[in-house]
């Protein structure tokens, strides 16, 4: 698959690791992620760190805590 044909949300995951830090809030994750991806909605930001989990959940344990907290909080207020 080239670049050109890459979903979106491909680089929205990646981002988010990218991104994902230490002691990092939800809150300053998304602005982030938003900044970085401002046609991304807060449904497509969430979806990508769900999926995300998925790929560091066996090499960066804190990493993926973070972002699990990050995608179940946002959803969680999404929902609201």
């Amino acid at each position: 698959m080239t670049k050109k044909d890459e979903k979106p949300e491909g680089s929205i995951e990646r981002t988010l690791l990218e991104l994902a830090r230490p002691k990092m809030t939800p809150k300053e994750l998304l602005k982030a992620a938003r900044k970085a991806h401002p046609g991304a909605s807060k449904k497509d930001i969430i979806h990508a760190a769900f999926r995300s989990i998925i790929t560091v959940a066996d090499t960066d344990a804190e990493k993926a805590a973070l972002l699990q907290n990050f995608a179940i909080q946002e959803r969680a207020v999404e929902g609201n």
